[in-house]
């Protein structure tokens, strides 16, 4: 057992240990459902894959998700949904998302605009009023009078045609900032017709299903027909790898949601109090081998192919943190320096990972072919982001947005190798950019995914790592009820 991973687990207190033991522990008990082998469409399998997150990155990342930079995400929750007329918000209480008080967030999260580079800085002693603060940006830095024009110049840049996501506006008095920490994504108890017809248009209109198919594509469709599972993926082995691979990120995705809503579920609630935990009944519905007509570990393996599109994204885009002139900038110098450390750490991980997803044989046909079919992806995917402001639940829509803008946050990424390899040391460049709201979009779903692999970690792997969770809980409860009875 790592001892990172075990100071990790060991950090969250008595109460948080026992939670992750009893999550790593209920999948133990549910043989059926194996997921092993070699992914498709890859070389890579995975076992590694487990031992690489279990190891080497989850404890990090997790560490990372609690740095001021990257628990607080600005979000637009009440962007009406462009696509049909809404059904009303969930009046679930544990739908609803506190948003974060003024007094709480970083002075340089809150003056920041959403990817500027500005001119203030480093040595700013304090800051007397907002003028001062707004010249702080998301990433802070110095700029040379150069470097001021050529970001007057990527201002004026629209890079619109390189996001796969609808990017909230966040000058929009709607936005506001939240504290994921404190809106962590679980079962809400949000279902039913609404929650239906978002997952059926994401993938009955987007994800390049063939007219001969007629079987519903959406797991939360009524009707599955009586086709054995495995046999209906015979379907999917016939597009090309462009839609293979946007077929099982989107599955990946939700799935990843619902393994998340799973492991985290409202279980009852007394006197008020509500008791969250994992719900092996849920999990088996929507994963087990049998019940799912073999489906469910197909949908699992997409969460393992989904965490190697980020991962892969990771490695490609350490070199845009990697500059003098990036600095994750909340006002606090010393624990940004421990954050950017911490970050270059993470992706120094990544690189050293033996069996990336190659994105080059994505889009390398005729380059004519290649470009519309590059875009009629692009397209699609943003088409999905939009969908997300149709859902019902308010946490639910927080979560979903996330992680779909850090999926596509991971896309722009992988498709921009040229502009990030062009990156100037000391300078913006208009060619890539990044908000803060995509970086903090992109580590926490990476994050959601390395929580999840944890999850699902093999027999083995997750027996080894429930023995020395068990002694890890035992001395963090002891050292809470030592600190108790003095």
């Amino acid at each position: 057992m790592s001892p990172g991973f075990l100071r990790a687990v060991a950090g969250q207190g008595a109460a948080a240990a026992v939670q992750l033991l009893v999550t790593l522990g209920f999948l133990s008990s549910l043989v059926k459902t194996q997921v092993t082998g070699v992914l498709d469409d890859c070389l890579c399998d995975i076992d590694s894959i487990d031992n690489f997150n279990t190891y080497k990155i989850f404890p990090k990342i997790k560490k990372l998700q609690e740095r001021d930079y990257f628990r607080y995400y600005k979000v637009n929750l009440k962007r009406p949904c462009p696509f049909w007329a809404e059904d009303g918000h969930c009046s679930i209480k544990d739908c609803h998302v506190e948003p974060c008080p003024e007094s709480k967030i970083p002075v340089g999260i809150k003056a920041g605009r959403s990817n500027k580079y500005s001119q203030a800085a480093n040595n700013t002693k304090e800051l007397d009023d907002c003028e001062q603060a707004n010249k702080l940006g998301a990433i802070n830095s110095t700029l040379s009078n150069e470097s001021k024009e050529a970001f007057i110049d990527w201002a004026r840049y629209d890079d619109s045609q390189d996001h796969f996501c609808e990017l909230d506006d966040e000058r929009s008095p709607a936005a506001q900032y939240v504290d994921l920490l404190l809106n962590p994504e679980r079962y809400t108890g949000y279902k039913g017709s609404s929650a239906w017809r978002v997952w059926n248009s994401i993938y009955e209109e987007n994800c390049f299903k063939p007219r001969s198919v007629y079987r519903p594509l959406n797991p939360l469709a009524p009707s599955r027909g009586e086709d054995n599972g495995e046999s209906f993926y015979t379907w999917l082995e016939g597009l090309c790898l462009e839609k293979r691979v946007f077929y099982k990120l989107i599955s990946g995705l939700h799935a990843s949601i619902n393994l998340h809503l799973c492991a985290n579920y409202l279980l009852e609630e007394t006197w008020g109090k509500p008791s969250w935990g994992p719900n092996i009944k849920e999990f088996k519905r929507r994963f087990d081998t049998v019940e799912t007509k073999g489906e469910g570990p197909r949908r699992l393996k997409n969460l393992y192919f989904l965490y190697l599109i980020e991962l892969r994204a990771l490695s490609k885009v350490a070199p845009y943190f990697e500059r003098s002139i990036v600095d994750l900038y909340t006002g606090n110098l010393e624990d940004d320096a421990d954050t950017k450390t911490l970050l270059l750490s993470i992706f120094q991980d990544t690189k050293s990972f033996p069996m990336h997803f190659d994105e080059k044989s994505m889009f390398a046909g005729d380059k004519k072919g290649a470009k519309s079919l590059k875009e009629e992806f692009r397209l699609h995917f943003k088409n999905i982001s939009r969908i997300m402001d149709c859902v019902g639940c308010d946490k639910c829509r927080l979560w979903g947005k996330l992680q779909t803008q850090g999926l596509g946050t991971a896309l722009k990424i992988l498709f921009s190798e040229k502009e990030i390899q062009k990156l100037p040391e000391n300078s913006p460049s208009k060619g890539f950019q990044l908000t803060r709201q995509e970086i903090v979009a992109l580590l926490n779903a990476f994050g959601s995914a390395s929580y999840e692999t944890v999850i699902i970690t093999s027999d083995q792997g997750g027996n080894k790592l429930l023995h020395s969770l068990r002694g890890t809980l035992f001395a963090v409860t002891m050292a809470v009820v030592g600190r108790v009875r003095r």
